[in-house]
């Protein structure tokens, strides 16, 4: 007898995606839409058994920057390791279309200083085949990858697309480039853009040190562009607002946005390690938007945002120290050989380090640095700082971290908790993960190779606050919600994140008992060899995309179902 389905998930905890109850059932999919939930007889062409085991939906990550990787690579890796079947790119303003062959060092430029993706990487792994927006998305649409992702208009292109070298300059915009880049985000929209993105971040910078294209823009360039999602009457606008000069004055930006344009917006938001909570402020300040008729998503890292450092990677205590430039170009064994010198070591640990990227200076901030072993402890007490370990040693943090990579043959990690920390606690996380306002986001998959590997969130969240939490527990159902359905509407996404009969059939069987979430690893995948962080776990038995089983037991399947998805989606 033929198989009635194309594949059957028997057993399974069934986690809807809703926040509703959970359900022993089964469900069956066919034609890359699910069929049928409950019990029930038919067969399918393959079955999983899902016995003791949770059944959730596929996760939506919202904020990625998989703009070139989704281009040179198949795998959207870390996310798809991480049961995410649908990955949100253009974030933050910056990507690679629309734009001129002349502009192309100039984006290259700003990616690698905001998004830390090697020049050269990019120099070699992209084929440069479009100019406009529309060209980007159709060679996008056209390549094959393990999910499915979409994209906004990034602001920094379009802006230096219609201006020229004034764009890049920062120059105000006139009347005329006004009205071309409100022209270019109505096209950008109508193609399948997802909406129009920004940074207003004044420590996003370029690879040079200078200021972004868009830092600082005036609002009145912001409106107009907004005015062409409007025109198109879709598009949600993604904005970073620079916390740095105070969320009184940068949270109005929101407002004005969504009232001139009446389209939604989505935003990142943290809570400082120290002082007083202004994201409580910032959460009051969004209740007043929702009162006056704006729909506003704030985007959350459910652990601390930071950096990982490491004599390998982009970030550590030393690199910015003249002696460090002697031994920089050495291979890493030859680097820690060096180290071992007694005189080398006087003058790394007693140099004043010179300025350059914001992150460098951040990886000094000792109270807020941890080792980072296997497994990962994203939650460490504040004893385990290196600030604490050098205190109760009698020596200096430096000479601590100093130390720390001589006994790892400079293969040690660590962790650099900047933000969501309040207190050395994940209390101010969670306040803001739960709010029915906020999702949980910022994995920037596909971005910062070489400092932060973030995107496999979805797996923290699930064994730090729902299986193993104590304090804080959030409950599965809730959970599944936050990386699934919740995560999709906050950007129009109304076609995922639910199972449901005649849903499209994104799906995660996971082991919820034995997932575990494993140290990030350097691998050497990048186009022209370039070196990035990635981070596996193990758990996930099954993730399918549109009927399609692209991972099994945490590998790789080969299978390719992944689309562009165009634009916002109707339930």
């Amino acid at each position: 007898m033929a198989a009635e389905f194309d594949l059957v998930i028997r057993g399974g905890t069934v986690v809807d995606g809703t926040g509703g109850a959970l359900q022993e059932a089964d469900i069956a999919i066919s034609g890359g839409k699910i069929a049928a939930i409950g019990q029930f007889a038919g067969s399918g062409a393959e079955e999983i058994d899902a016995r003791g085991r949770i059944v959730t939906p596929g996760f939506v990550d919202v904020h990625t920057h998989y703009d070139g990787q989704a281009i040179w690579a198949e795998e959207m890796s870390p996310s798809s390791s991480h049961g995410v079947t649908t990955a949100v790119m253009g974030n933050c303003g910056v990507g690679f279309a629309p734009c001129r062959q002349e502009d192309h060092d100039m984006l290259i430029n700003v990616m690698e200083g905001v998004e830390d993706i090697p020049g050269v990487v990019m120099a070699e792994g992209l084929p440069w085949n479009w100019e406009t927006f529309p060209e980007y998305l159709d060679v996008v649409a056209a390549g094959k990858r393990d999910i499915d992702v979409a994209a906004y208009l990034p602001h920094s292109p379009l802006r230096v697309y219609a201006m020229g070298e004034r764009g890049a300059r920062r120059e105000p915009a006139t009347s005329e480039d006004l009205a071309r880049m409100r022209q270019l985000s109505r096209e950008a929209m109508q193609a399948g853009a997802l909406g129009f993105a920004t940074s207003r971040l004044s420590i996003h910078k370029t690879a040079d040190g200078g200021s972004i294209p868009t830092f600082q823009a005036d609002v009145d360039e912001l409106r107009e562009i907004c005015a062409g999602m409007a025109d198109a009457g879709t598009g949600t606008l993604q904005i970073v607002l620079d916390a740095f000069v105070g969320w009184d004055k940068e949270y109005p930006i929101i407002d004005d946005l969504m009232r001139s344009s009446g389209r939604p917006a989505t935003f990142t938001l943290a809570s400082g390690n120290e002082g007083p909570p202004r994201w409580r402020g910032v959460l009051d300040m969004m209740a007043q938007s929702k009162a006056h008729g704006g729909q506003v998503t704030a985007q959350i890292m459910p652990r601390p945002i930071g950096l990982i450092g490491g004599l390998e990677l982009s970030v550590h205590p030393f690199i910015m120290c003249p002696s460090w430039q002697k031994i920089a170009a050495l291979p890493l064994d030859q680097k820690v050989a060096a180290m071992r010198d007694p005189e080398l070591r006087r003058a790394l640990l007693s140099e004043t380090p010179e300025p350059g990227h914001p992150f460098n200076a951040l990886a000094r901030n000792w109270k807020w640095m941890y080792a980072l072993d296997n497994p990962p402890n994203y939650a460490p007490p504040p004893e385990a700082s290196f600030a604490a370990i050098a205190e109760a040693r009698g020596v200096s943090p430096e000479e601590v971290i100093y130390d720390r990579f001589l006994d790892t043959d400079g293969k040690g990690f660590f962790l650099a908790a900047l933000g969501n920390y309040e207190n050395g606690k994940l209390d101010s996380a969670h306040e803001m993960l739960v709010h029915p306002d906020c999702v949980p986001a910022l994995g920037d998959g596909g971005a910062h190779y070489g400092a932060i590997c973030d995107a496999s969130y979805s797996t923290f969240l699930l064994t730090h606050w729902v299986r193993d939490g104590v304090d804080n527990k959030i409950g599965l159902a809730d959970a599944v919600h936050m990386l699934s359905a919740k995560a999709a509407r906050a950007v129009g996404l109304n076609d995922r994140g639910v199972l449901r009969v005649g849903a499209k059939a994104d799906v995660n069987v996971i082991n919820l008992d034995a997932l575990t979430l494993h140290l990030p690893e350097i691998v050497h995948d990048l186009p022209a060899g370039g070196r990035r962080l990635d981070q596996k776990a193990t758990g996930y038995e099954a993730t399918i995309v549109s009927g399609a089983i692209i991972r099994r037991h945490d590998q790789s399947t080969g299978a390719r179902p992944g689309a562009l998805v165009r634009g916002a989606q109707a339930a």
